[in-house]
């Protein structure tokens, strides 16, 4: 018997060993792929050559080689100075010259197509061109696309730039996300959690212990609901009240936002307050009361300083939540990518931004979004760091 339990308690410990070390070791491997990945698009450029897309194109020659039903991109050496396609159209050899010019500043301008196909040629986004012909059968056009390698990317312009416009523009600016973000969380912050900390005082200090126990249930409750039924609730109610009370052309905005995550942050920051309270000695309260200090006294006076390590605690789980929060946010803000000149100002956050995009999002655009998860990760680390030394500085005389 004695055996049996020895071999399974050392059984356990190593497996609690080998999973802990697991754990660490695929949270270091996702965090160092994360910051790989966020960290690319500041250090090196797209691609390394020009890239060509033939479609509906059987057979094509660039620059004297020929591709024949080539399904991926055709690669052309930097340095060219001319893209010299051949291929046949509706019957007929065509042979067009497209002349490069690195040298010109304005990146459209780079190519210069022959005039008879000047009409043929779009611009349809930031470094790349589409030569566009008729085919023999109505629908099926025969395209070339032309795709230049986007530089790197300035790291100043992505955290200062105001617009964001990743598809077309390639113009990956997130400073009005950012404010967004800070602006919501402050505000659920501001509204949040003084109405947390009244309401877990009165919970746990003044409440029949029956009547606060029913009471703590709901509240237990409330911290397990899906964010997207805050979000609905919001969409459904907040945002047609907001509308008629501020009288804007749409309720889904900033201050919608704030209403939600100051909603959302409650169950968590009471939770842990009340169970911060609950951990004070009872002789604490007795020793407050023996000396003339009145019940309302003695929990503001004696027992809210000593639980504020535990309610700081509290604070940060309130304030992450409303930083990362992603689903609610994006049914109520309006998720337009603007600086907020009003509360009633649609916007967009960041966690909002990588959700909307990543679906779709393919090359730079993908990693910029991985950037915008390392600026998201970076705003909370450093949140967190305030609140923690402000906890210590507040508990050092304890």
């Amino acid at each position: 018997m004695k055996n049996t339990r020895l071999a399974t308690d050392t059984f356990f410990r190593y497996l609690i060993r080998f999973v802990s070390l697991f754990s660490v070791l695929a949270l270091a491997a996702m965090l160092l792929f994360v910051f790989v990945q966020g960290a690319e698009p500041f250090l090196t450029p797209t691609s390394d050559s020009i890239r060509l897309v033939a479609q509906n194109i059987p057979a094509i020659t660039v620059n004297g080689t020929e591709y024949v039903n080539h399904s991926t991109f055709i690669p052309v050496d930097l340095d060219s100075t001319e893209l010299r396609l051949e291929f046949v159209n509706r019957g007929q050899p065509l042979v067009i010259p497209v002349q490069i010019n690195n040298e010109v500043e304005k990146v459209e301008d780079r190519l210069s197509f022959p005039a008879e196909y000047a009409g043929a040629t779009t611009y349809p986004e930031a470094y790349t061109w589409m030569l566009k012909l008729p085919g023999t059968i109505v629908g099926l056009e025969q395209s070339v696309t032309i795709l230049f390698p986007e530089p790197p990317y300035n790291f100043f312009s992505f955290l200062g730039g105001q617009a964001w416009r990743p598809t077309h523009l390639k113009l990956y600016g997130i400073l009005t996300m950012i404010v967004a973000t800070i602006i919501s969380t402050f505000g659920a912050v501001l509204i949040g959690v003084p109405l947390a900390l009244l309401a877990a005082v009165l919970i746990g200090e003044f409440m029949p212990r029956r009547l606060a126990a029913i009471v703590r249930s709901g509240i237990d409750l409330l911290a397990g609901i899906p964010s997207v039924v805050y979000g609905f609730f919001g969409l459904m109610i907040i945002v047609p009240l907001v509308q008629r009370m501020f009288d804007a052309p749409s309720g889904s905005s900033l201050i919608s936002a704030i209403f939600i995550l100051s909603v959302m942050v409650l169950p968590t920051i009471v939770a842990i307050t009340i169970t911060s309270l609950q951990a004070v000695p009872r002789s604490w309260r007795e020793a407050s009361l023996a000396v003339g200090a009145s019940k309302m006294q003695t929990a503001w006076r004696v027992v809210f300083p000593a639980a504020r390590s535990g309610i700081l605690a509290g604070i940060i789980l309130g304030v992450s939540r409303a930083i990362g929060e992603t689903m609610a946010v994006i049914l109520v803000a309006g998720n337009s990518p603007q600086f907020p000149t009003a509360f009633t100002d649609s916007v967009r956050t960041l966690t909002a931004t990588i959700a909307l995009e990543m679906g779709y999002a393919q090359g730079r655009h993908s990693q910029m979004l991985f950037s915008v998860g390392i600026v998201l990760f970076i705003m909370i680390l450093i949140l967190n760091t305030i609140v923690l030394r402000l906890k210590k500085h507040l508990t050092k005389g304890l």
